[in-house]
């Protein structure tokens, strides 16, 4: 009977989380309450302040300790190519030669370079808008398909798919399956290029099918101009993009692997395999380097170069704490005695294809957080040895979990209460009555559909 009672208080927990993130309840606040009611119902009252204090804060301490630098050098990366004017120059260069025909394919196009290069959804949604805005009213194109276009282009093929995208998504599994950021390459292309047809399909689709609505009226958040004075030339503004995939590339396939590591094994460094944090201090170094490029490059362009950097490094709090807690969630539930029954019922959903298991199980979470980080996070700290265990024993590529992994974060993180979800409307002036549908569309059914189909046609029919 305990059992089953401990069962329901981690499902009740789960709900709750949902709930309460859809009303938008910072998860900073909800990851330990919400944690720690699973624990009184699991019951072990009696142990509340222990695991609050060495379950939950260990497993968030152990989050933000391995990830902070990516969160620090990210957001100061994103920051300085949008405060610079080098994001803006990218995204009017791809608008500019595509033309007005392709406006949609620009903004998709323009969202991936800028992502797949490191640069935050959160960032390009600001630097895109403004140009998407201008050019589809331009081509009287609905402006209700704006957020469709960036969230196709920003956060499907270029976030979670291609080997070798800088984005957090693709680095987090590499320190539980000891892969590196170019994992499964054809597997992720293909679901990755899949996601972008169908994607661009229904958008153009749905152009046609709205053509009588026009741009629309009534809107508000209206860019007044695209102002373009000052921006570098394109050569500059792409510069730090082809730095920091060069040097990641560099690090992580050629220098860091011919360096001798065997120090790593000593206690006072962990006892540490250097195949956990290659890929790591490969994007460290290569988002350093980029950061000081764009600051090189551009150091006449910066109104106040230190105000860029401050509001960067602030930036990085916020979503570091929010993911660490979601870990440290992750971590305390995991650590429940009635969790065993969780994860016996969660890994033989599909008895003999952990891929696909692990695949239905990020995707849960990643709903359930309304966060494509937050929810791997979850699932990776409550199941990646476990994943990582059933891959060795059954012959199955780490590689292959990885993408699977890193895939299926993409899938439904995009409910309506997911966070980028709701800043993108707000910057945009929409609303989900709006826009939603088509969002959904383009980031959720199909990426979730075709990372499931692909996954399942690789499990069975893979060797």
């Amino acid at each position: 009977m305990e059992s089953v009672i401990g069962v329901a208080g981690i499902f009740l927990s789960l709900i709750l989380l949902m709930v309460f993130a859809y009303r938008g309840i910072s998860v900073i606040i909800l990851a330990p309450v919400l944690a720690l009611l699973a624990v009184v119902l699991s019951g072990d009252g009696d142990k509340l302040l222990a695991f609050y204090t060495q379950v939950f804060m260990y497993g968030l301490l152990g989050f933000v300790v391995k990830y902070f630098p990516v969160f620090l050098l990210g957001a100061l990366f994103g920051r300085l190519m949008d405060d610079s004017g080098s994001a803006r120059k990218i995204a009017l260069a791809i608008f500019t030669s595509m033309g007005p025909g392709r406006v949609i394919v620009a903004v998709v196009f323009a969202c991936g370079i800028l992502t797949y290069g490191g640069v935050s959804i959160f960032v390009v949604v600001f630097a895109i808008y403004p140009i998407a805005a201008a050019m589809f009213r331009e081509a009287n194109i609905p402006k209700r398909l704006i957020p469709a276009a960036i969230g196709l282009g920003g956060g499907t093929l270029t976030m979670t798919c291609l080997p070798g995208t800088l984005q957090i998504q693709n680095i987090i599994p590499t320190s539980y399956f000891g892969t590196d950021l170019y994992a499964a390459p054809l597997y992720g292309t293909a679901c990755g290029v899949l996601m972008w047809f169908f994607g661009l399909w229904w958008l153009k689709s749905r152009q046609r099918s709205l053509e009588l609505e026009g741009y629309g009226t009534g809107h508000i958040n209206e860019p007044s101009r695209v102002d373009t004075a000052g921006l570098p030339s394109l050569p500059l503004a792409i510069a730090p993009i082809v730095v920091v995939i060069g040097v990641n590339y560099l690090f992580s396939e050629l220098w860091i692997p011919s360096w001798d590591t065997d120090y790593l094994a000593e206690p006072g460094f962990r006892e540490t395999a250097v195949e956990q944090v290659q890929s790591l201090w490969a994007m460290i170094a290569a988002m350093f380097i980029a950061c000081l490029a764009v600051i090189v490059l551009n150091r006449r362009r910066f109104s106040n170069l230190n105000n860029s950097l401050s509001a960067g490094a602030m930036s990085s709090m916020l979503p570091t704490f929010n993911t660490g807690s979601e870990v440290g969630y992750g971590v305390t539930i995991a650590s429940l005695a009635a969790f065993a029954l969780v994860k016996s019922a969660v890994v033989n959903i599909t008895p003999g294809y952990p891929l696909i298991s692990a695949s239905l199980a990020v995707n849960v979470m990643a709903g359930i957080t309304g966060s494509a980080s937050g929810g791997m996070s979850i699932a990776l700290a409550a199941l990646g040895d476990t994943y990582r265990q059933m891959a060795i024993d059954q012959g199955i590529s780490l590689e292959w979990m990885h993408r699977a992994v890193a895939m299926s974060s993409g899938g439904l993180d995009t409910l309506p209460h997911n966070g980028a979800v709701i800043t993108m409307f707000i910057i945009c002036g929409l609303t989900h009555r709006q826009s939603y549908a088509d969002l959904g569309m383009v980031t959720l059914v199909i990426p979730f559909t075709t990372v499931i189909v692909m996954t399942t046609l690789l499990s069975v029919f893979g060797s």
